[in-house]
C-alpha cells in the first residue's frame, strides 16, 4: 500500500486566499505609513513652517494685549492754574453673545443661561437709566452678531467701582481718560474727542506733544480665567505727554470773558472779542470770545461758538485804523498836532462820493481832528501821503499778513496790492475802510506805538514741559521790526491817543489813577456788498494801553452788531474801562509794576467791586471755581452733581469782593449721573 504525502500540496483556492491576504496587509501597512507621514508633515507644518500662525492663534486663546493709554499733558496758565487736565475714567463694554450664553452649573451639569436681563438690571440700578435701555443695546448686538459693544463710556472711578468689582460673564471694563476743562478760553484751548485726540484750538495744534506715547501690556489667562501679566513678554510702559504753559493769566481771562459777555447781552450784540497783551513782550494775557460754550458739556454746542473771532474774523476797522495815517503823517509830512487843517464843515465831496463827520469843523488843529475822529481829515491826509507811501506804512504795521501767533485758522485780513486799488481806495483806507483786519492785528499795531515803535510778535504758548516740570522748549519775545521811530511813537501817544481818552471820543475808557491812551472805532458793516442799501449794522471797538508814559498793557474790545446803541464811545470804551479797572484792582503784581502810589491804589481799591458772572447752566463745581476766581463765595442748594438753574444775584451785578452768591441746583435729568459731562 502506497502512502502519498498530501500536506504540502495546496489547492488553487488556498493559494488565491493567501495572495489576497498579503495584498490587504500591504495596503494596510501602506495606509499606516501614509498616515504617519501625514502626521509628521502636519506637525512639521505646525511647528516649523506655520509656527508663528499657530502661536498667534494659541495666544489669542490665553493671551491678551491691552493698550495702556498715555496720560495727556495738562494745559495751564502763566501762574500754573490748570485750564485742562485728564482724569482717569472707566468705560464698560460687553460681548453680547457671551452675556446671552453664560455657563451656569446646574447640579452636575453646565448649561448656557441668558444673563442679558440681569446685566441690564445691574447697569440700570447703577447709572439711573432704564433697564430697557441696556436691554436694547445688548439685544441689538446679539441680533447683529457683534462681539463688542459699549455699555457706558467715561464713568468716574468712584461711580464705576461697584460694577468693576461685580463678576459678570461677557462684561469687562477699560481704563480711559476724560478731559476736564476749567471753562476758560475755550476757543483758545480747544477740545478733544472721545478718543482723547485734539479737535480744535491748542488741543489740535499741539496734539502730538500733548498725547504722549501709549504703552502695551500683555496679559495671560490661566485655566480658571485669572488674568496676569505675561512674565516672558516685553511690557511697554506709557509715556505721559508734554504739558503746555500759556502766557494767559486766568484771572484776567475770567474778567475779560465775564465783562464782554455782560456787554454783549446788554446791547444784544451778535458777538464780542476782548484781547489783552503785554506791550513789551507780545505775550497774550487774555483772549476772550462771545458767544462761548460749556467745554464740559456739548449739549447745544454749535461750531460757530468755537470760532476764535480774535484771530479769524476780519472786519473794516474804521477809525482805529487812523493810527496808520497819523503815524505816516508825522514821519513823512512832519505833521504837528497844532497844524491847522481844513475839515470842510463836516461834508467833503470826492469822486462823486461824500465823506461826512459826525462833528462839523470848518478848520481845526490836527490834534482836534484826531480827538474828534474826523474822517474828512484822515482821508485828505492819506491822499497827501500818496498810495505808495501809505501802502508801505500799512504793511509795516503788519496788516495783510498773519501775526504768527501760532493759533489754528489765523486770518491775514485783506490789503489789496497797489495795482488793484481804485481811486477811492486811498481816501477810504485813510479812515479804516477798503481794508479788513483782525482784532489781534489792530492790537499788535497799537502795542507797537505803546512800545516805542517796536512791533512784537504775539505769542500765547510760553513753554512745553515734561512730567517732571522740565522745560522741553520755550517761546521768547520776538521783535518783528520797527514801524516808526521811538520819537514818533511817543508823540502819537502824548499828542493824540491820550487826549482822545481825556477829552475826546474815548472819555468813557478812562481808568481811575492811571493814564490811558487809545482810539474808538465805529465801523459800518457791508450789507449784501453795499453800505447804503439794506439794514445798517455796525462794529464798535476801542483799543488802548496804559500808562501812557511807560505803557505795560494794551487791550482791544470789539462788539459786533450792538443793537440798542452802536457808537464805540457808548459800547466799547466803557467796557475797556471796566476790564482794565478790575484787572489792576485785582492784581497786586500789576499795581506794583505800574508803580502806583498809595493814593492811586486807594482810588482803585474804592472801585474794587467785582461783577457777578453768569452761572446758569454751569455744573456746580464749575460755578464754584468761577466764583472763587472772581473773589466771591458760593452757597449751594440742591443736587451738588447737578447744574445751576438760578442765582440770587443777577449776572453783571457789581458786588464787594467776598460776597456770597446763592445758587439753586437741579438734578441732571436724562444724563448718566456717573458721567458728569458729555465731552466727546
Amino acid at each position: 500500500m502506497k502512502i502519498h504525502n498530501i500536506g504540502h500540496r495546496q489547492s488553487p483556492s488556498a493559494r488565491s486566499g493567501g495572495k489576497e491576504f498579503g495584498m490587504r496587509l500591504g495596503i494596510l501597512s501602506l495606509g499606516y505609513a501614509l498616515f504617519f507621514v501625514a502626521i509628521v508633515l502636519r506637525l512639521l507644518n505646525i511647528q516649523v513652517i506655520d509656527v508663528q500662525k499657530y502661536k498667534n492663534k494659541a495666544s489669542r486663546q490665553y493671551q491678551r494685549d491691552v493698550v495702556e493709554q498715555a496720560k495727556r499733558g495738562v494745559v495751564m496758565d502763566r501762574n500754573g492754574h490748570l485750564l485742562a487736565q485728564s482724569v482717569q475714567t472707566i468705560s464698560f463694554y460687553a460681548d453680547p453673545w457671551l452675556v446671552a450664553n453664560t455657563e451656569v452649573k446646574v447640579g452636575r451639569k453646565k448649561v448656557a443661561v441668558d444673563k442679558t436681563p440681569d446685566v441690564a438690571r445691574l447697569f440700570a440700578q447703577r447709572f439711573g437709566k432704564s433697564r430697557d435701555h441696556y436691554m436694547r443695546i445688548l439685544r441689538n448686538g446679539q441680533k447683529q452678531k457683534r462681539r463688542f459693544i459699549w455699555l457706558e463710556r467715561s464713568v468716574p472711578v468712584e461711580h464705576a467701582r461697584e460694577l468693576m468689582e461685580t463678576a459678570m460673564t461677557g462684561v469687562d471694563f477699560k481704563k480711559e481718560q476724560y478731559r476736564y476743562y476749567l471753562n476758560l478760553a475755550p476757543q483758545v484751548v480747544g477740545l478733544v474727542n472721545t478718543d482723547n485726540k485734539g479737535i480744535s484750538g491748542l488741543e489740535i495744534k499741539y496734539d502730538h506733544e500733548l498725547r504722549g506715547r501709549d504703552g502695551m501690556k500683555i496679559f495671560q489667562r490661566s485655566a480658571t480665567g485669572t488674568r496676569f501679566l505675561a512674565a516672558d513678554a516685553d511690557q511697554v510702559s506709557a509715556k505721559e505727554g508734554l504739558s503746555l504753559q500759556l502766557t494767559l493769566d486766568a484771572d484776567m481771562q475770567s474778567i475779560v470773558e465775564s465783562e464782554i459777555a455782560n456787554t454783549a447781552k446788554t446791547f444784544n450784540a451778535s458777538a464780542a472779542v476782548g484781547i489783552v497783551m503785554d506791550v513789551k513782550t507780545g505775550a497774550i494775557l487774555a483772549m476772550a470770545n462771545y458767544p462761548t460754550f460749556d467745554m464740559n458739556n456739548r449739549k447745544g454746542f454749535r461750531e460757530s461758538d468755537a470760532r476764535n473771532r480774535a484771530i479769524i474774523d476780519a472786519f473794516d476797522p474804521g477809525s482805529t485804523f487812523k493810527i496808520v495815517m497819523a503815524s505816516a503823517a508825522r514821519e513823512e509830512l512832519h505833521r504837528a498836532a497844532e497844524d491847522s487843517v481844513d475839515a470842510h464843515n463836516g461834508v467833503f465831496h470826492i469822486y462823486n462820493r461824500t465823506i461826512r463827520d459826525h462833528e462839523k469843523f470848518e478848520r481845526c488843529t490836527f490834534r482836534d481832528a484826531m480827538v474828534h475822529s474826523s474822517n474828512i481829515v484822515a482821508a485828505k491826509t492819506a491822499m497827501e501821503l500818496g498810495e505808495k507811501t501809505f501802502y508801505d506804512y500799512v504793511r509795516r504795521f503788519g496788516f495783510g499778513e498773519q501775526t504768527g501767533i501760532g493759533l489754528v485758522g489765523e486770518s491775514e485780513g485783506i490789503v489789496r496790492p497797489l495795482k488793484q486799488w481804485h481811486k477811492t481806495t486811498l481816501p477810504w483806507m485813510g479812515y479804516g475802510y477798503s481794508v479788513t483786519t483782525t482784532p489781534l492785528q489792530i492790537l499788535q499795531a497799537y502795542a507797537a506805538i505803546a512800545n516805542d515803535g517796536a512791533l512784537m510778535k504775539p505769542y500765547i504758548v510760553e513753554r512745553l514741559v515734561d512730567a517732571d516740570g522740565n522745560a522741553v522748549s520755550e517761546f521768547k519775545p520776538e521783535k518783528v521790526r520797527n514801524v516808526v521811530s521811538a520819537e514818533t511813537a511817543r508823540y502819537i501817544r502824548k499828542e493824540y491817543l491820550q487826549p482822545i481818552v481825556e477829552e475826546g471820543t474815548g472819555v468813557a475808557a478812562s481808568v481811575k489813577g492811571v493814564t490811558v491812551g487809545g482810539k474808538t472805532g465805529t465801523a459800518q458793516k457791508l450789507s449784501n456788498g453795499n453800505y447804503n442799501r439794506g439794514p445798517r449794522s455796525y462794529i464798535a471797538s476801542f483799543v488802548g494801553f496804559f500808562p501812557v508814559d511807560e505803557p505795560r498793557i494794551a487791550a482791544i474790545i470789539v462788539v459786533d452788531e450792538p443793537q440798542s446803541a452802536y457808537y464805540a464811545s457808548t459800547v466799547a470804551a466803557p467796557l475797556f474801562s471796566r476790564i482794565c479797572t478790575r484787572m489792576i484792582a485785582c492784581s497786586e503784581d500789576l499795581k506794583a509794576d505800574l508803580g502806583m502810589t498809595a493814593p492811586e491804589a486807594a482810588v482803585l481799591a474804592a472801585s474794587k467791586s467785582v461783577a457777578v458772572p453768569l452761572l446758569t447752566g454751569l455744573k456746580a463745581r464749575d460755578a464754584e471755581k468761577l466764583l472763587i476766581w472772581n473773589g466771591l463765595d458760593i452757597s449751594m442748594n440742591g443736587d451738588r452733581e447737578g447744574v445751576v438753574v438760578e442765582q440770587d444775584i443777577a449776572a453783571g451785578s457789581m458786588v464787594e469782593p467776598g460776597s456770597r452768591v446763592r445758587v439753586g441746583l437741579s438734578a441732571q435729568e436724562n444724563q448718566d449721573p456717573g458721567r458728569k459731562s458729555s465731552v466727546m
